[in-house]
């Protein structure tokens, strides 16, 4: 029995080997819409923090800042820096009008370390009026928490003869959570076009004579919780602009001469030297090999940017030859037709 278990699966293996041996990979860059598109006429953009703590919420900040051992500015001095660095990146990579960061509007204010409800459009309208912008772009909540560990342990301290010597000492451990949301409304159509959370754990350590000198010795964690924030502001940014990404595609490599002549000259880069061999075999009378052919010949248009004409090549391949890997290619492609539809809206703003 478990010698016929053991054929067994070597068949798997070596079919699998096989299958796989009938094709090669390869990557290409592809453009991607932004995740976030704000409509042509949008030129000003308004910036609010609600994480500032609302007079209602006060008692429960200082209560939380005391339980999580955090410093008292922490939390503000992080939003600010998110605010600020979203502000820097959005003029850089969109061409706003003006974009403008509001500030003392105590209705905004919530302070909780919780997403809060959306703000009332009758408000997000009057934001818009006063300050002559379009849309709200919105820190809806910002928080540091954190705990602290300690334990026991010796270091090494110079007694009075200037020798080393073994002191107890504690250590302490700082595990920092740092969780952020984003919103941006948009009062022309009244929906909240997109919503974010971040969140990142830091940990922290330090050690000395006693708890507090084991704090001290945590050196540079307000500026590394600064400096995380302002990349977050700078990543919610980066959500309006399209993206750039590697895509893998498998292309078969195997049937005739002209198949493997096509993927050494494919291997050296040659894509078109390829194309020229894999239309050759288009009209061969071998089924599986002419689905090949067109499967191949779908991965050269794309490549060379012509979806549609990958689409065509990739629909006969799996609808007259029954090549069923190309259901799937289809689908891809049409995906990818849609996307960059959406694309040429965004870049033609």
């Amino acid at each position: 029995m478990k010698n016929q278990i053991k054929t067994l699966a070597c068949l798997a293996i070596v079919a699998l080997i096989t299958s796989c041996g009938s094709t090669n990979r390869l990557t290409m860059g592809v453009t991607e819409p932004a995740i976030v598109h704000l409509p042509s006429d949008v030129k000003r953009v308004g910036i609010i923090n609600r994480s500032l703590p609302s007079k209602g919420n006060n008692a429960l900040d200082k209560i939380d800042k005391i339980l999580s051992a955090e410093g008292l500015n922490l939390d503000k001095k992080g939003a600010e820096a998110a605010i600020s660095s979203l502000s820097s990146e959005l003029s850089v990579i969109k061409n706003f009008e003006e974009i403008k960061i509001l500030k003392d509007i105590e209705e905004v204010k919530k302070g909780l370390a919780v997403l809060p409800a959306t703000l009332s459009w009758d408000l997000v309208e009057r934001l818009c009026e006063e300050n002559e912008v379009d849309v709200i772009f919105s820190l809806a909540f910002y928080d540091t928490d954190t705990k602290a560990d300690y334990k026991i342990i010796t270091m090494k301290l110079p007694n009075s003869f200037g020798i080393d010597v073994d002191v107890p000492a504690q250590e302490v451990t700082l595990a920092t959570n740092v969780v952020s949301g984003w919103r941006i409304y948009d009062p022309q159509i009244k929906e909240v076009v997109d919503e974010r959370l971040f969140n990142k754990n830091m940990t922290f350590r330090g050690k000395g004579i006693n708890p507090m000198k084991a704090i001290e010795a945590v050196a540079g964690r307000n500026e590394t919780v600064q400096e995380y924030s302002r990349n977050v502001g700078i990543a919610y940014a980066k959500r309006l602009i399209p993206r750039t990404r590697r895509i893998a595609r498998d292309y078969f490599v195997r049937g005739t001469d002209n198949f493997k002549i096509a993927q050494r000259r494919a291997q050296a880069g040659d894509w078109d030297g390829a194309a020229e061999l894999w239309k050759q075999e288009l009209t061969n009378p071998d089924e599986k090999i002419a689905g090949r052919a067109h499967y191949n010949m779908a991965i050269s248009n794309e490549i060379n940017g012509d979806l549609d004409k990958a689409v065509q090549f990739a629909s006969k391949s799996y609808t007259d030859y029954r090549t069923n890997i190309a259901l799937d290619y289809v689908n891809v492609l049409k995906y990818r037709l849609r996307q960059n539809r959406v694309l040429d809206q965004q870049l033609s703003r």
